[in-house]
């Protein structure tokens, strides 16, 4: 049995991720990376949380899941650090906390439309328009002074105004003619409960990553998964591109809207890794 501050843990964890997903995705331009980023903070927590040491848990994750964040976004070599800009709290106005036009702007805005903010404005903008954070709070989880928040706030929100402005778009990648019959295949046969037709496209070393319950390597492993879906009825899947990879949405029977999407990566003819959203549905929510 889990111990009291492991049950403890993994109770905030669960309560946050929406949250931690929120702000990753947004700072990394896109959801599934964010998903990835929020992965690799909750596994960073589980090793370092201390009870006994952390007063504001929730601060306190909020702080591991940026930190996660900006070594991604180093090892994608597209930001060097926050805050950095010395004239920040000298020439840039003050800036309100809650702005409820600001807010709607920055909820609103496409994920990639966040990439054309410098790292800081991006932090400072969405802890503040899309997850609500006091100034003091955003000041203390980046580890600067509120002079610095306010500045980075005020120059975030009039750059995010311009380029709403300008109508920011960006087209997505065009898969292959074979990745689109791949997954045209996989809906198939995956509508016809046909789940042995789609155990035979796994790739031997198939990765599956179920976001919020578990990873599997392996073809064996990895079979499992469908034997699960084989107890599911009512649900469909249609092809689509998803962040220009190739995917999935999965309708549920006499819903409206589709409930989650599954991402495919191919290798060969075969598959290669399978991300499945339908435990961490605020994945797909950015998505659409």
């Amino acid at each position: 049995m889990a111990d009291a501050a492991s049950e403890d843990l993994a109770q905030l964890l669960a309560r946050l991720r929406p949250r931690l997903h929120r702000y990753c995705a947004r700072m990394a331009g896109s959801a599934l990376d964010g998903e990835d980023i929020v992965q690799e903070a909750l596994a960073k927590a589980a090793v370092h949380y201390d009870p006994a040491a952390v007063e504001r848990p929730e601060a306190w994750m909020f702080r591991v899941a940026h930190n996660a964040t900006m070594d991604f976004l180093r090892r994608r070599t597209l930001e060097r650090g926050l805050f950095v800009e010395a004239d920040d709290t000298d020439s840039a106005p003050a800036e309100p906390a809650v702005d409820p036009v600001a807010a709607a702007e920055a909820t609103g805005a496409a994920l990639t439309t966040f990439m054309h903010l410098p790292a800081a404005q991006r932090s400072a903008v969405i802890l503040a328009d899309v997850l609500d954070h006091a100034l003091q709070e955003i000041a203390d989880l980046l580890d600067t002074t509120v002079p610095a928040v306010k500045a980075a706030l005020h120059r975030g929100r009039t750059r995010l105004r311009e380029l709403g402005r300008q109508a920011v778009t960006a087209a997505p990648p065009a898969l292959s003619a074979e990745e689109r019959a791949l997954a045209r295949l996989y809906a198939q046969r995956f509508n016809a409960r046909d789940f042995d037709g789609l155990r035979a496209l796994l790739a031997e070393d198939v990765r599956l990553q179920l976001a919020g319950r578990l990873n599997l390597e392996g073809k064996d492993e990895v079979s499992v998964y469908f034997g699960n879906y084989a107890r599911l009825h009512g649900l469909e899947a249609v092809p689509s591109v998803i962040e220009g990879a190739s995917g999935l949405w999965i309708r549920e029977a006499g819903a409206a809207e589709p409930a989650y999407a599954i991402v495919l990566e191919w290798r060969d003819g075969q598959l290669a890794v399978i991300r499945d959203y339908r435990y961490a549905r605020y994945v797909s929510d950015l998505l659409r």
